[in-house]
């Protein structure tokens, strides 16, 4: 099987990975957790990110097959139904994001979300093999930071959303709701027993002072080095590790204008009478 080309965009404000994966030979593509700018003090939605991907895409002249999620972002809004009208494209995401639908449809008093994952596309089960153009991906379900994550494995790179990030760095949190850091420990030894020269394309990296983003790492680096789940550390020490590291966080900026739209395949909430789509903020409830 030939190798995919990747191409990946950092977007600084959310420090979040697009990843644009393409067959050379068809040229059939897929867009991996895209990016809608969003400014939370005016209420803003924008294209600069997403625009930046179509701009590629056009250019390489690549016809997009796929947009897909790793997951239900709690950290940026997914760019998946502006993409899908510029290029084109089914939207896919993991069959349990129904769980995390059914959640957040309480938290939101959402109406319009039935919770059976019909604004997507695509609902991707564990092992499931689809294809990009004549590359094979296999799905692997690696929950914990959120019950539908996922990691789409092609030959010898995986994208692994946010269940691990730099070797510096760690891994994902697991306060959220659904999340476990025992499912994820054992998540991420489902990666981990990857071929040691897989490459684990990340969605977000949060680099110290000292280095520019990185988020390309390998299943070797990450067993030997990762300061959370490197080989020797037992679940026990990392559920202990994890737990306590995740009680000293804060919720992340955009975390309930980004849940609300992601749950919905990145669409807006239903405009109201007046045209005008609304973000909800529950008071006092989370």
């Amino acid at each position: 099987m030939q190798n995919p080309v990747i191409q990946s965009f950092f977007d600084p404000g959310t420090f979040t990975v697009s990843h644009v994966v393409s067959d050379p030979t068809t040229r059939q593509a897929a867009i991996i957790d895209s990016v809608l700018d969003f400014d939370p003090k005016a209420g803003r939605t924008s294209y600069a990110s997403a625009d930046r991907i179509i701009g590629y895409v056009r250019q390489g002249g690549m016809k997009i097959e796929w947009l897909l999620e790793t997951h239900a972002h709690a950290d940026h809004l997914s760019a998946a139904p502006y993409l899908k009208e510029k290029l084109g494209g089914n939207t896919g995401i993991g069959i349990h994001i129904r769980e995390v639908q059914s959640v957040f449809k309480k938290v939101f008093n959402a109406k319009d979300m039935n919770t059976e994952g019909v604004e997507f596309d695509k609902l991707f089960d564990d092992d499931e093999l689809f294809r990009i153009g004549e590359l094979e991906v296999r799905v692997l379900h690696t929950p914990g930071h959120t019950p539908a994550c996922l990691t789409y494995v092609i030959g010898r790179d995986a994208f692994v959303g946010d269940t691990l990030f730099m070797p510096d760095y760690g891994t994902a949190r697991c306060d959220f709701p659904g999340g476990d850091s025992a499912t994820l420990y054992r998540s991420i030894r489902k990666v981990l027993a990857l071929s040691p020269d897989t490459r684990l394309h990340l969605c977000h990296d949060y680099p110290p002072d000292d280095r520019p983003p990185h988020w390309v790492t390998t299943v070797a680096a990450t067993r030997a080095n990762n300061i959370h789940v490197r080989d020797g550390v037992s679940e026990a020490e990392f559920v202990a590790l994890r737990t306590a590291r995740d009680k000293t966080l804060g919720m992340p900026t955009l975390i309930l204008p980004a849940v609300q739209v992601n749950v919905r395949a990145g669409r807006l909430p239903p405009p109201e009478d007046n045209g005008v789509s609304y973000l909800k903020i529950p008071l006092n409830l989370l």
